[in-house]
């Protein structure tokens, strides 16, 4: 998986006023929470540009300003319920041997029988959530659906993997493909047709 580099500065004052200044100056709050310990940093709203607003998933390198690094990914992002800015992060430090869990973006490869025949698709999740260890975090999570015919469906027990878990019921509907308005149409004027020559 690809990583993105972004620069962090190791907060010690973490209150309200230090907080507002912050983001008056276009810097987001953060921290990494883990290996028993949490680090309070700010970053630049920029940063979040290739992380957020993208439909790739990407690890995290965070640089200190004192020359050190931390592997990480982003666990949860707050934003303001007007304006829609990022108002705070939460990081997971990357272990080797710890797991972690991450969003992982959905691609859907081929066309559908169904939609060919004029159905609709309909991916329910763009993107789900895995759990695995560091080194074999997926890109993405492909998904094949050449074969689905109108009304088939494609769920998480239908994907199988042993280097990744999916962080979802089993019965989850992934993508499927829905009868179109005009074809149910299509077909309930032909079922009207039959019934009204029987009834002539």
């Amino acid at each position: 998986m690809k990583s993105i580099t972004i620069q962090g500065e190791k907060r010690e004052n973490v209150g309200k006023s230090s907080t507002r200044a912050l983001r008056d100056a276009e810097q987001v709050p953060c921290v990494v929470y883990g290996n028993g310990e949490s680090i309070h940093f700010s970053t630049a709203l920029s940063s979040f540009k290739n992380l957020v607003y993208t439909p790739e998933a990407h690890t995290v390198v965070i640089k200190w300003s004192d020359g050190g690094k931390t592997e990480a990914v982003l666990q949860d992002v707050q934003f303001h319920p007007v304006s829609d800015l990022i108002l705070h992060a939460d990081f997971c430090p990357l272990q080797p041997e710890k797991p972690v869990i991450m969003e992982i973006p959905v691609k859907v490869l081929g066309r559908s029988i169904g939609v060919s025949q004029g159905g609709v698709l309909r991916l329910t999740f763009r993107k789900l959530k895995v759990k695995t260890l560091p080194e074999n975090l997926p890109d993405n999570i492909e998904i094949n659906i050449t074969s689905l015919a109108i009304g088939a469906r494609i769920s998480v027990k239908d994907l199988s993997t042993d280097k990744y878990s999916i962080e979802h019921p089993k019965d989850t509907v992934i993508v499927a493909v829905k009868a179109s308005r005009a074809a149910v149409k299509s077909v309930q004027n032909d079922v009207k047709g039959k019934d009204d020559k029987k009834a002539k």
